[in-house]
């Protein structure tokens, strides 16, 4: 994994090799150190990944649920089909499709009937 930093509001974190119940926990905290920046997105490279688990999925979802609490955009890049695959059979592409809720100025999240 490595982090790229030179666009402050768009950090990139690239994801290398398998990202299973072993290798998860660096991804995991690096996500919540790189949201505890107030970026506006957050990119998640997955160009280099050759496995992933279910573990490997929860940090995705966790990546979205941070994203959201935060009104932060969550982008995946360089899926590859097989993650591509088994985002689309768990039902993750569609959570990651939602926007997060925007924020009023005083950072009220708006209610919309």
């Amino acid at each position: 994994m490595s982090v790229d930093r030179s666009v402050p509001l768009a950090p990139v974190i690239r994801v290398v090799g398998d990202l299973a119940y072993t290798t998860a926990a660096p991804l995991r905290a690096e996500i919540d150190r790189t949201m505890g920046t107030d970026p506006t997105t957050l990119v998640l490279d997955f160009g280099g990944l050759q496995f992933i688990d279910s573990t490997g999925l929860s940090v995705i979802v966790h990546a979205w649920r941070e994203a959201q609490q935060r009104s932060v955009r969550l982008r995946l890049r360089a899926v590859p089909r097989f993650l591509e695959t088994i985002l689309d059979m768990t039902g993750v592409t569609g959570l990651l499709s939602r926007e997060p809720a925007s924020t009023e100025p005083d950072g009220q999240t708006p209610v919309t009937a």
